[in-house]
């Protein structure tokens, strides 16, 4: 399918992560729906941006943990854009707990966006895919679903790891349909999640306690993510589904013996 007849949801699209996809997706050509839950202004100035450089681009607001919402995004994404090629899985929320600080409500908001998001988007999704015989998903999980050490992330990490064996029986049941599933696991990316509410100097600290984890000896840029999503969401990669893509840097500081 030629680049031109893309379009492209990326769920939690405006910032950080998500935008850089948006932004990565559009220069390979595709109409891309900026999705978001909470704050128009950032969604609208990336689709301002996307438009000033050719592309074709939307905002959508929905709370892709709640079914219903799901489908109105994907009707009005495939209504102003055209039927849908690419679903990018991005939304995500992290609340760091430990066994003593455990939050149920915490974790369940985690597990309802983070995976139910995907099952509502993927169910939305799959049936024009399906009938198209061509579909391209690919959902964010993180290097903690797979058993990095850092600390607080127990939690969150379980999410993430729903993610990934969900990736793999979607990618089971709709391969035969031309649809590939995949996922990539991103290390420690500079966001705005990652700073958080630390001050500048706690966060230079961070940065340097990440980057001495990595092999490669710097931390990551939403851009690195990018660039593994554009392959996987690209015609070229037909024959590459349930594949789990970790973009560490080559973290030193898994748990396990595996």
């Amino acid at each position: 399918m030629p680049p031109t007849q893309q379009v492209a949801i990326v769920t939690g699209g405006s910032r950080g992560i998500g935008r850089a996809i948006s932004t990565r997706l559009a220069a390979q050509g595709a109409a891309i729906c900026v999705n978001y839950t909470a704050r128009p202004e950032p969604a609208e100035a990336l689709v301002a941006e996307l438009r000033a450089g050719g592309a074709t681009a939307i905002a959508v607001r929905a709370d892709v943990s709640d079914a219903a919402q799901a489908d109105a995004l994907l009707e009005q994404a495939e209504a102003q854009l055209g039927p849908l090629t690419i679903l990018v899985n991005n939304a995500g929320v992290s609340a760091p707990a430990t066994l003593e600080t455990y939050d149920e409500a915490a974790l369940d908001r985690m597990r309802r966006v983070n995976v139910n998001g995907v099952i509502n988007t993927i169910r939305a999704a799959m049936a024009g895919m399906k009938g198209r015989g061509y579909g391209r998903i690919v959902n964010i999980a993180s290097n903690a679903a797979i058993g990095t050490a850092l600390p607080g992330t127990t939690f969150y990490a379980a999410t993430k790891a729903e993610v990934l064996i969900l990736t793999k029986r979607f990618a089971l049941e709709l391969g035969g349909c031309g649809i590939t599933v995949n996922a990539v696991c991103p290390g420690w990316i500079v966001t705005d999640m990652a700073r958080g509410s630390a001050t500048e100097a706690e966060f230079a600290a961070r940065v340097e306690a990440m980057r001495e984890r990595t092999m490669v000896g710097r931390v990551g840029a939403p851009e690195d993510i990018a660039a593994a999503v554009g392959f996987l969401a690209s015609p070229e990669a037909g024959f590459t589904t349930a594949q789990v893509l970790t973009v560490d840097g080559g973290r030193k500081d898994y748990i396990g013996h595996g």
